[in-house]
């Protein structure tokens, strides 16, 4: 019989364990779907820019190839700095975003979680009442 090399492998593995105390076989089989889960999960990244690449065409003329901003050519560096109200403002929809996150979970499992949980929510909006009432005080909203 001529077995392939996957089988001299195999037998040299479980030699080699046995004489370990060790089933190298079955401790392999435990890390398959973690393998098998990576190969997948490259493939689906890999394979949409390599179908982009082979099957769209390729017209580049230098108009396509010009920078792009808005309609119109860059007129200043890619490095200049911004107003700090920008982050100001990302902060603020960063944190009302959340807050809404939490409130539809909130509003689904009431019922379940009784007076703890609304009272747990309502410190919670006020804290958030509280941040809201300081950044409008101070004019962190006004945008001139």
């Amino acid at each position: 019989m001529d077995f392939g090399i996957e089988h001299w492998l195999c037998v040299g593995l479980r030699h080699h364990g046995a004489l370990l105390g060790l089933n190298y076989i079955d401790m392999l089989d435990n890390y398959l779907p973690i393998l098998l889960f990576i190969i997948v999960g490259i493939a689906f990244g890999i394979a949409p820019m390599l179908l982009g690449r082979l099957l769209a065409p390729n017209n580049p003329d230098p108009e396509k190839l010009s920078a792009y901003e808005c309609g119109f050519e860059a007129f200043e560096s890619a490095r200049i700095k911004f107003d700090v109200r920008y982050y100001l403002v990302a902060i603020l929809f960063i944190l009302f975003d959340l807050e809404i996150a939490f409130l539809f979970p909130w509003a689904v499992v009431l019922r379940e979680i009784g007076w703890f949980g609304f009272w747990a929510m309502a410190l919670f909006l006020a804290i958030l009442v509280v941040g809201f009432v300081y950044e409008w005080a101070k004019g962190a909203l006004d945008w001139e």
